[in-house]
């Protein structure tokens, strides 16, 4: 959501008939319309532009609980039920991991930065933690109940991928997610 004291620049061009765009650029929105605008038509789609960034980010963003609804899904799906996590959330101060789960108290943290990345992304590192709920090891075992998910491959090839170009260093073991 954009908080009330979020900066708005409006950018007016000359080239620009009938179009109005926005998108956000750090803790800016930037709004784009025809110089020819009038104030009031302006203000109006500043606010509405402003509220389809905020939906667009919101579907693109679960909450916790939403979070926590896919985990317990994606255990019925993959794990018939076995794998079911006492708590899932969205944590802001993993760097260097995608996702972490603590066996003892059957809990899930997935790193923010997933956030806005494809649902199937998302999807496979839960389905990666689900499995530390069965298996804690990264062995044999724990890599087949992963490779239930159907897009793991993929999915692994997805965050090795963003790890590189956002210059991050690989984990030892190869792994993307823990």
């Amino acid at each position: 959501m954009t908080a009330p004291e979020a900066r708005v620049e409006v950018r007016r061009s000359a080239r620009r008939r009938r179009t109005v765009s926005a998108y956000r650029d750090g803790d800016r929105v930037v709004v784009m319309i025809p110089a020819t605008m009038s104030k009031r038509d302006e203000a109006s789609w500043v606010a509405r532009m402003v509220d389809r960034l905020d939906r667009a980010e919101a579907r693109k963003r679960p909450s916790d609980d939403q979070l926590m609804a896919r985990a317990r899904q994606l255990d019925d799906e993959f794990f018939g039920g076995l794998a079911t996590p006492d708590t899932v959330r969205w944590v802001a101060n993993q760097r260097s991991r995608w996702g972490s789960c603590t066996p003892g108290d059957r809990s899930i943290r997935l790193s923010a930065r997933l956030q806005g990345m494809p649902r199937w992304v998302i999807d496979y590192v839960l389905v990666h933690e689900l499995a530390h709920l069965l298996e804690p090891a990264h062995d044999a075992r724990f890599w087949a109940w992963v490779d239930r998910y159907p897009r793991a491959e993929r999915a692994k090839g997805y965050l090795i991928g963003w790890s590189a170009a956002a210059d991050m260093e690989p984990p030892d073991d190869g792994d993307p997610v823990d």
